[in-house]
């Protein structure tokens, strides 16, 4: 198979909300992958690095979300805009049922999908970011670290940001630098990021989580119906390992892998061992 490039698996679907851009590449059942937040994110950005393994096995669609730079805004926030996306990517593909992976806000998404289309997930797997706080302090240092960018987005503020994502900070190169810092300073992609991590969008964001009577999503982790797989880094500083206990222990058929020396990129900074662990967990036949 040949080495999917950005050009070769780029994709438009038109929708009554405008195109949803997505890369696909591979054949059999389908995988879909949902990106993270952040500065210059992307789905490609978080993913290309997998899609050689993944695509021998399944056809990955890794959907860009609305708001993000890449995919028509809706103009709403992106957190609500990505969260409906979702079914209608699926509907406009025709695809009644699929795999999920989804890294960090991704994976609370792909949990939103499962918990109110328990018919069209199969499998889920999240990386890092679903659940909540229960030691350790919130928002995490990288959390803070993006609304500090948020605020006032300098190229010294994106570098620590992407020191607090990862372990290994030889990860946090010339190239991610200058590729993050371009994407992350295009218009849409710095409006986006102030209207999910600015102070003002954070303080109003809690605001209305206290006067809401709709229950959050890691209070509604129950009723998500399939098998699911958590991973995390033992190191993450975005959000800490013990987000992990209150999905370990109220989905019902659920099990956490979690990678040591390993920041909030599993899939990247542990790629071998995180690709290794998915594609088993992916793969293994379901009466097992």
């Amino acid at each position: 198979m040949p080495e999917p490039t950005y050009e070769s698996t780029l994709r438009e679907l038109r929708t009554d909300q405008g195109v949803l851009r997505y890369h696909e590449a591979g054949d059999g059942p389908p995988l879909l992958m949902l990106h993270g937040s952040g500065p210059g994110v992307s789905g490609w950005q978080n993913f290309s690095g997998n899609l050689p393994v993944f695509a021998e096995h399944f056809r990955c669609l890794v959907l860009e979300f609305p708001g993000f730079g890449a995919s028509d805004s809706t103009g709403e926030h992106p957190m609500a805009a990505a969260a409906p996306a979702v079914p209608r990517f699926l509907d406009g593909l025709g695809l009644s049922q699929v795999d999920v992976i989804g890294n960090s806000m991704g994976g609370i998404i792909a949990a939103q999908t499962a918990i109110g289309h328990p018919d069209r997930i199969r499998r889920l797997v999240t990386v890092g970011g679903m659940g909540r706080n229960l030691f350790s302090p919130g928002p995490g240092e990288g959390i803070n670290l993006l609304m500090e960018f948020a605020e006032d987005p300098t190229r010294e503020r994106l570098v620590q940001w992407l020191n607090s994502m990862v372990h290994d900070r030889s990860m946090v190169t010339e190239e991610l630098i200058e590729q993050r810092w371009r994407l992350a300073t295009d218009p849409e992609s710095l409006a986006s990021a102030r209207r999910m991590y600015g102070r003002g969008a954070l303080e109003a964001r809690a605001a209305a989580a206290e006067n809401s009577d709709a229950p959050p999503t890691w209070a509604m982790l129950h009723k998500i119906k399939a098998r699911t797989m958590i991973t995390w880094g033992r190191d993450d500083r975005v959000s800490p390992l013990d987000m992990a206990i209150v999905p370990m222990r109220t989905i019902p058929d659920v099990e956490l892998h979690v990678f040591p020396d390993c920041g909030h990129w599993a899939m990247i900074e542990q790629k071998q061992a995180w690709e290794s662990a998915v594609l088993a967990f992916l793969l293994r036949k379901d009466n097992s």
